[in-house]
């Protein structure tokens, strides 16, 4: 498969905004704390008034990443902008409320993880193909070569690979529930600015699998669908050049995808050792 590279990273989480906000060691700067939260974008009250905070984070994780290109929202608008959204957990908070409330104030539509994608395709005009995505960081890995796919086949000039995951109004159950997450669950809102570029991208994975220790995800905590977007912003961060790779697990399966050669434009053609960066 032809490799995407990589134009913009548009990162918010827990720690702050972008890949400098990320500590060294995530669980010292936790601090005994099980989730650290995202505070609400502050956008138009009235046109998200339905909605939880989940959809107004995408949104701003979109618009840090037209931040990080230095373009308005017209440079992603229209038909040939494709949409890829992953998520575990984003639509939890919704469907509990839902559940709980019996209805409430809770809009149904709202209880669906297409309710995301669909305001960021109308906040900034974007009419391209989309898919949905459900799971961990495989399933972000996923989207990126499903990126990688339609911008090869020309069905787009370029793909956003979305992916928001929130906590905080679930913890309890993440933390009855998901003993096996490492700790602290990181509310994260992340998106790549994907086009066409050079060598090629590969997608491994496997189940019963464990991952390799690394240092990328002992700096970032648990941020499920949303790791491998704040790797892949670590390492841009570091200033990593040639070949590498993020990797990650979900539900008993282990999954690896590799560039082989740098997908930041003007870092580097292909190098004989891969950097893993997750």
């Amino acid at each position: 498969m032809r490799a995407p590279a990589i134009r913009a990273i548009g990162l918010l989480s827990g720690w702050g905004r972008g890949a400098a906000a990320v500590p060294e060691d995530a669980a010292r700067a936790a601090a005994g704390r099980a989730v650290l939260t995202l505070e609400r974008p502050a956008l138009d009250p009235e046109r998200f008034r339905r909605s939880r905070r989940d959809c107004p984070l995408g949104v701003a994780a979109v618009g840090a990443m037209l931040e990080d290109a230095g373009v308005g929202p017209e440079a992603i608008a229209g038909e040939r902008t494709a949409l890829l959204f992953a998520t575990a957990a984003a639509y939890a908070a919704s469907n509990r409320e839902f559940i709980e409330a019996r209805g409430g104030s809770v809009y149904f539509p709202y209880t669906a993880p297409a309710a995301l994608a669909a305001e960021v395709a109308i906040e900034f005009g974007v009419s391209g193909p989309y898919e949905i995505l459900i799971g961990g960081a495989p399933a972000t890995m996923r989207a990126v070569l499903r990126a990688a796919a339609l911008l090869d086949a020309g069905v787009c000039d370029r793909a956003l690979v979305l992916a928001v995951d929130v906590f905080e109004e679930c913890a309890d159950l993440f933390e009855s529930g998901r003993g096996r997450l490492a700790r602290p669950l990181v509310e994260t809102a992340g998106c790549l600015w994907l086009e066409p570029g050079e060598g090629t991208l590969s997608l491994a994975h496997q189940r019963g699998g464990t991952r390799e220790a690394d240092s990328a995800r002992e700096r970032l905590g648990e941020m499920l669908a949303c790791e491998p977007v704040a790797a892949l912003a670590l390492a841009r961060e570091s200033g990593a050049g040639g070949a590498l790779s993020v990797q990650g697990a979900w539900r008993g399966e282990t999954a690896r995808l590799a560039w082989s050669q740098s997908p930041y434009p003007g870092r580097g053609v292909e190098r004989p050792e891969e950097r893993r960066i997750a």
